[in-house]
């Protein structure tokens, strides 16, 4: 393979040039000796105004015919202001990455091109994989840097409102209706808003809490992000490089205040969303917000994004004896802080994230501690093996270059990488795993041993990043029971089938959350849940996240949830899509 950088730059640049000629020319027989055996085409919006990956030399050369002549692409280059293309190592395959720029009728666009060897070695490079993205539409820029906007600088009207009167105004709404109602002022909101702020689209947050963080905020006392900070970035506007490598939820919550702040997001707190009602002829919402639990507003947004997360509702499990137990039975999601139950006798049932950190919380604070575990669970431990997924945000190039490379890689390609990964931590944590399979702890390794990150954005949860409670089961400081040894809960504990009995002051049922299909049904009725069908993790035919960041079945209404890193990445898709309804470019449904 080609070493110099020139040669990198060269060889990228000569296939783009290729590329674009062959669907000028509309010679779409000619794509098929640009692109390898095994290939994949992810598009972000640029060509389909949508989020998909097609796979295979025909299908890719069948949805270019398609696409191409509706967008007319242009102008395909090596970005020379971007990483260099090098030689990297993706999925276990060496290949040439280059990051390329070009145009399209509708905007400015970006991509990644991954050239590897094909199986004849007299053969040029070929595509393995070829990634583009819609990166700002044509006369609708975001206001940043030398295009920021001037404010009243040169006006200096001393009669009229100044900065604070505007910004009260514009928070109140009372002259107006918001174009986009955000459901939910976690990390999912702040950035889709942010986002919709810079592309000067009228949008409003509303969420219960009393203060913006408090989703962080009122969480357990101990509690901090299980990855590191260089990854959790917020968009446009970076963590103090002071901050440590994994930031305490306290100070996640502040920031969160103070980013809504800075970059003037219009927030109503204590302020409950119930549902609503589409009106198809006028093509908006009618929702009644219910604010300060007195007062109501009925507004009619042209979109609702909610952005209540994957893990909303609590999922409650059907175990009939609990309701024979004495003691105080609470959800992980009303867990506070093991100082309140001190000496006390704790059954948690539920062995993923919220199950382990509960536990070393409690037995940190003298608690007697019995763990359940209702099913085999993934266990890796925080360093380093919880961090190999982002090895990426390590290499060098820029955060920017990070999410292009990030969002890159396609389904296919992204499972490869993390069996990869997933072997990886099987040798890093051997002693450990090895330690809770001695003592009884049910060990999986996620559906075809791609790991817990597909876990993740398959269900949601069912993993631990260990930072200390694996080792408490290993010790048998933390007792271990699986759920299938327990007879059933009594008046004051609980009663295990060989006859030996537990005694407890409290249940904690960390069982997870419902799925954001059962928040639509309940919110917005089950005609418009079933025409939007099931949200987030995949089916056998798809290859992207189901009903995320994209247009959904039902006009006006979208959703964005997922990690610090993914709202950064997709928010920015999403918030582009809104303002191309809003302008008339796409219609509002796909």
């Amino acid at each position: 393979m080609l070493e110099t950088d020139e040669s990198l730059f060269a060889v990228s640049n000569q296939w783009l040039q290729d590329f674009e000629k062959s669907i000028t020319d509309s010679d779409y027989e000619s794509l098929m000796v640009l692109f390898h055996d095994d290939c994949h085409w992810r598009d972000l919006l640029a060509f389909t105004w949508h989020i998909q990956t097609v796979s295979g030399i025909e299908k890719i050369k069948n949805a270019l015919k398609f696409h191409n002549p509706k967008v007319k692409p242009s102008g395909f280059k090596v970005d020379s202001h971007r990483t260099a293309p090098r030689i990297v190592t993706r999925a276990g395959e060496e290949v040439i990455e280059a990051i390329f720029c070009f145009e399209t009728k509708f905007g400015q666009g970006s991509g990644v091109l991954r050239l590897l060897p094909s199986s004849r070695n007299n053969d040029p490079l070929k595509a393995w994989t070829f990634v583009t993205v819609l990166d700002q539409l044509s006369g609708f820029g975001e206001q940043l840097g030398r295009k920021r906007p001037k404010g009243d600088a040169y006006s200096r009207d001393f009669q009229g409102p100044n900065w604070l009167d505007e910004r009260n105004t514009a928070i109140a709404y009372a002259d107006r209706d918001p174009a986009v109602l955000v459901v939910g002022g976690g990390q999912a909101g702040l950035t889709i808003a942010a986002r919709l702020r810079q592309l000067n689209v009228d949008t409003l947050i509303v969420d219960l809490e009393k203060r913006i963080g408090d989703n962080w905020r009122s969480r357990y006392h101990r509690l901090t992000l299980h990855n590191q900070l260089h990854v959790n970035h917020l968009p446009y506007m970076p963590f103090p490089p002071s901050w440590p490598a994994y930031i305490p939820k306290d100070k996640l919550a502040n920031w969160f205040e103070a980013y809504a702040e800075s970059m003037e997001l219009n927030f109503w707190t204590e302020t409950e969303f119930r549902g609503g009602t589409y009106d198809h002829n006028k093509k908006n919402w009618s929702v009644v917000l219910h604010k300060d639990g007195c007062e109501t507003r009925k507004i009619h947004p042209r979109h609702i994004v909610m952005a209540t997360g994957v893990s909303g509702v609590p999922k409650l499990p059907n175990i009939p004896s609990l309701q024979q137990f004495g003691g105080q039975v609470i959800h992980s999601s009303e867990y506070k802080n093991g100082k309140d139950w001190e000496g006390s006798r704790v059954l948690i049932i539920g062995s993923g994230t919220s199950g382990h950190d509960i536990a070393q919380d409690l037995y940190s604070n003298n608690a007697d501690v019995t763990l359940v575990q209702r099913s085999p669970t993934t266990i890796v431990d925080i360093e380093p093996s919880a961090q190999l997924p982002y090895a990426l945000y390590d290499e060098g190039p820029p955060i920017e270059d990070c999410d292009l490379i990030s969002a890159s890689t396609p389904f296919q390609l992204l499972k490869r990488s993390h069996q990869l990964i997933t072997e990886q931590t099987k040798i890093f944590d051997k002693e450990l795993l090895n330690g809770l399979s001695n003592v009884g702890f049910e060990l999986d390794f996620g559906e075809d041993d791609t790991g817990w990150q597909f876990k993740y954005l398959r269900r949601g949860g069912g993993y631990y990043f260990n930072v200390g409670c694996s080792n408490l089961i290993v010790e048998r400081k933390v007792r271990l029971v699986q759920f299938s040894e327990i007879d059933g809960l009594i008046s004051d504990g609980v009663e295990l089938k060989n006859g030996d009995r537990l005694k407890l002051d409290l249940v904690v049922l960390a069982t997870g959350f419902e799925g954001q299909e059962f928040i639509i049904k309940e919110m917005f009725g089950a005609k418009i849940a079933d025409s939007v069908g099931p949200i987030w993790g995949f089916n056998s035919q798809q290859q992207e996240l189901r009903n995320m960041w994209v247009r959904t079945g039902q006009a006006g209404l979208w959703f964005i949830a997922g990690s610090f890193a993914q709202c950064r990445i997709y928010s920015k898709f999403l918030g582009l899509q809104i303002k191309a309804c809003e302008e008339g470019l796409i219609p509002l449904t796909q």
